[in-house]
């Protein structure tokens, strides 16, 4: 999957590599209120996993203002979807402080399933890679970005572009 940083240091991501053309792998995330989640939740959409290391760093903050502000443009038929670690207690917390309505936050705190899944998960950190995926309405990862440098931000315009030719 390339090599991937955290501040300058190497970092080593487990699981199992998604790249353009996979099926998305199904998961059971925790939404603010503890609910399971999972793709099949927006099926028919197209979806923006928009995936981050925690919701309480400026460039995941950033992050996820940039897809909510997105969101309005893109219209109802795409679903984004924020990931971290971050405890539901503590996304729905974030949102209500950032005026986040359009995004839907879901944590991974469970039992790490998403990031294994996605190959995403850092070994040393137990947190997710920055990353982004794009998934058409049948299923399909269309979009990929494994952001080489943890602390640095996505190419929105590349997922946003994928999103819409997707629709």
């Amino acid at each position: 999957m390339g090599s991937v940083t955290f501040k300058g240091n190497p970092v080593t991501l487990v699981g199992n590599e998604v790249v353009v053309g996979d099926s998305a792998p199904e998961f059971a995330l925790a939404a603010n209120d503890l609910s399971t989640v999972n793709l099949a939740a927006t099926a028919g959409k197209v979806r923006i996993i928009s995936v981050v290391p925690s919701l309480d760093t400026p460039t995941c903050d950033a992050q996820t203002r940039r897809f909510n502000q997105e969101a309005a443009a893109l219209g109802p038929d795409v679903a984004i979807l924020t990931v971290s670690m971050d405890l539901p207690f503590a996304q729905k917390r974030w949102c209500a402080a950032a005026g986040i309505t359009a995004v839907q936050t879901l944590s991974d705190y469970k039992d790490h399933s998403f990031g294994v899944a996605y190959g995403v998960r850092i070994k040393e950190l137990g947190l997710l890679a920055r990353s982004v995926f794009v998934v058409d309405r049948a299923g399909k990862v269309t979009y990929r970005e494994i952001v080489s440098e943890v602390t640095h931000e996505p190419d929105y315009a590349k997922a946003i572009a994928a999103a819409r030719k997707a629709l």
